[in-house]
């Protein structure tokens, strides 16, 4: 919205100042205000200042404007590049934390499996099933398993 407004507001400019071309007036109301004119005005103490200007072509705006609509996209889209390589990077760091913690939580397992002096597991009535040689040498394979898996 904002570069359509932009492109109307040049283009309006560049239609009216190539209709003026000439010499710019500077003259001091009562109030002591500086007015800066393109034609003269008749006030007292006017005076005409040793500058000119010359309206612009609409060829030269439409291309100034061409310019600037195409400087503005590619900075857009190098602002978007940046926000989605800033959002995978902080998506691959989410990541390698999480991997690290679940490293960390299956490494403090194995510890507790390897420390305890027996192991249970809570039935579907919430109550304890103490587990066997045979079942203990399985957890701990299996937490084994799962520290290779995160830690690697």
């Amino acid at each position: 919205m904002n570069r359509k407004l932009l492109v109307l507001a040049l283009s309006a400019v560049a239609l009216t100042t190539s209709a003026f071309a000439g010499e710019i007036y500077k003259y001091v109301d009562e109030e002591g205000n500086v007015h800066y004119v393109d034609r003269p005005s008749g006030e007292s103490g006017e005076e005409r200042l040793g500058i000119t200007y010359t309206g612009t072509s609409n060829a030269a705006v439409s291309a100034q404007v061409k310019r600037r609509q195409n400087y503005m996209e590619t900075l857009e889209e190098a602002r978007s590049e940046t926000a989605s390589r800033r959002e995978a990077e902080a998506q691959a760091r989410a990541e390698t934390e999480a991997r690290a913690a679940k490293c960390q939580e299956n490494r403090a397992r194995l510890e507790s499996y390897l420390q305890a002096h027996r192991l249970y597991r809570q039935n579907e009535s919430g109550e304890r099933e103490y587990l066997d040689d045979k079942q203990i040498l399985e957890a701990r394979r299996k937490a084994e398993e799962a520290i290779q898996e995160t830690c690697s």
